[in-house]
C-alpha cells in the first residue's frame, strides 16, 4: 500500500552534521518495518536536522514534510503537566492539594476516594484511577464523549490500588487534570495551552482540538490503521479525520516534529516553570507493566538505551499515529520522531522499537553534536 522512498530527505548540509544512522534506521522503518511513512527532526544546540521516508499519503505518494502536523497522542499529557504546574507556582493549585478540594464527588466508588487522591499522584500515576480506556465497551457507545463521562466510565471500574501504593498507567488522570485546569482557571484547557505554551514559544503547528472537531487543520500527513489487527494483511483504515474527545487531556492534542522538539528543548532546559516545580516535575518513579527500562515524573519520563544513556521526553500513540520525543536532560540534543502508522512489521515488535534504535543512533556517547 505504500510507496517507499529510496532515501531519506534531509535539510540542507548546512544545518546538520552527519545523520546517516538515523537516514538508513528511517529507511529500514518503511522497507522492512512496514510503515507508510515516517520522519524525525532533530536539534543540537542551534542546528536543525530533518529526514523523512515513505509517504505522507498513500494515494498522491507525496513525502512527508517538516511542516507537516501529526496527532502527537500522550504527549499531550506533557502539555497538562506543565500548565497545572504553573498554576502551582502562581499558587492557584497545590501539588498535595485532594481532586476532591476542586472537583467534588468526581472521583468516588469501587475504591476510587477523590479526597485521598492527590493532583500529584494524577500527574505520575500513582492514583490507583481505573484507565476509562480500559473499557472499550463503554467507550463504543456514542460518537463523542465530555470529560465528565470519561471519569464515569472509569468511575464504573474498580481502581487498580490505594492512592500513593503503586504505579499504573492511566488516562483517567489526566482527563481529571484537564478538569482541574478548566475549574481553577475558569478558562478551556485549550486556550490555557495555547497562551501558556503555544503562543509564547511560537509553537504554530501545535494546538488542543475544541469539542468533536475532527479535522487536521494545516498542512499534514495522513494517518493510517490496522485497528490493532496482528493479521499482516490486515485491512488498513485512513484515520486522519477523527474524533479525539474520547482523548482529550490524556491525548487529543496536535503537533509537528519542530515545535516538539521547540516545546522540549524549552521545558528540559527549564524555560518554561519555575525552578522548585521543575524539581517536582523530573522527581521520577518507576514504572510497573509500561515500556521497559522507563521511569515517571510528573508528565514527562525517562528511558535508559541499550548502552546505558538516559534520555527524557515522551511518548504517545493514537490510532493511526505512533511518537517519540527525547533527548538530553538538559534539552540540547533532542530528536522527535513520528510514525502515521500504528503497526510494524519485521524484526520491530512495533514502532516503540524503531523509536529506540533511532535514539540510540541520534544520542549515541561521544557524539558531540
Amino acid at each position: 500500500m505504500t510507496k517507499p522512498v529510496p532515501r531519506a530527505a534531509q535539510a540542507p548540509p548546512s544545518t546538520a552534521s552527519d545523520h546517516t544512522a538515523v537516514e538508513r534506521l528511517l529507511d529500514r522503518a518503511v522497507t522492512e518495518g512496514g510503515v507508510p511513512g515516517i520522519l524525525a527532526e532533530a536539534r543540537s544546540g542551534d542546528l536543525r536536522w530533518f529526514g523523512s521516508a515513505g509517504v505522507a499519503d498513500t494515494e498522491s505518494g507525496g513525502a512527508r514534510l517538516p511542516e507537516h502536523r501529526f496527532r502527537i497522542g500522550s504527549i499531550t499529557k506533557t502539555f497538562v503537566a506543565v500548565v497545572v504546574l504553573q498554576l502551582v507556582s502562581e499558587r492557584k493549585l497545590g501539588l498535595d492539594d485532594t481532586v476532591a478540594q476542586q472537583l467534588p464527588g468526581a472521583v468516588r466508588g469501587n475504591g476510587h476516594d477523590g479526597g485521598r487522591t492527590t493532583v500529584r499522584q494524577l500527574l505520575n500515576h500513582t492514583s490507583g484511577i481505573f484507565d476509562y480506556t480500559r473499557d472499550q465497551e463503554a467507550l463504543s457507545q456514542r460518537e463523542s464523549y465530555t470529560p465528565e463521562q470519561l471519569v464515569q466510565i472509569a468511575m464504573s471500574g474498580a481502581a487498580d490500588f490505594e492512592p500513593g501504593a503503586s504505579w499504573a498507567y492511566s488516562n483517567t488522570n489526566y482527563v481529571l487534570a484537564g478538569m482541574l485546569v478548566e475549574r481553577v482557571t475558569g478558562r478551556e484547557l485549550a486556550d490555557e495551552i495555547a497562551q501558556r505554551i503555544a503562543h509564547p514559544l511560537g509553537l504554530d503547528g501545535t494546538y488542543l482540538p475544541r469539542g468533536n472537531d475532527q479535522s487536521l487543520r494545516g498542512p499534514h500527513s495522513r494517518h493510517y490503521t490496522k485497528l490493532h489487527q496482528p493479521d499482516p494483511g490486515a485491512e488498513i483504515y485512513d484515520v486522519t479525520e477523527m474524533d479525539t474527545t474520547p482523548f482529550w487531556a490524556a491525548g487529543g492534542m496536535i503537533s509537528t516534529a519542530g515545535d516538539l522538539n521547540e516545546f522540549f528543548g524549552a521545558l528540559l532546559g527549564g524555560r518554561l516553570i519555575a525552578a522548585e516545580q521543575q524539581r517536582e516535575m523530573f522527581t521520577a518513579v518507576a514504572t510497573e507493566n509500561w515500556i521497559p527500562r522507563t521511569t515517571y515524573g510528573l508528565g514527562v519520563s525517562s528511558v535508559t538505551l541499550p548502552d546505558g544513556t538516559i534520555a527524557w521526553g515522551m511518548g504517545g500513540a493514537i490510532f493511526g499515529s505512533w511518537s517519540y520525543a527525547y533527548g538530553t536532560r538538559d534539552g540540547r540534543r533532542f530528536i522527535t520522531t513520528n510514525v502515521n502508522g500504528d503497526w510494524t512489521t519485521g524484526g520491530w515488535d512495533d514502532p516503540i522499537g524503531i523509536f529506540t534504535d533511532v535514539l540510540q543512533a541520534e544520542l549515541r556517547p561521544g557524539d558531540s553534536r
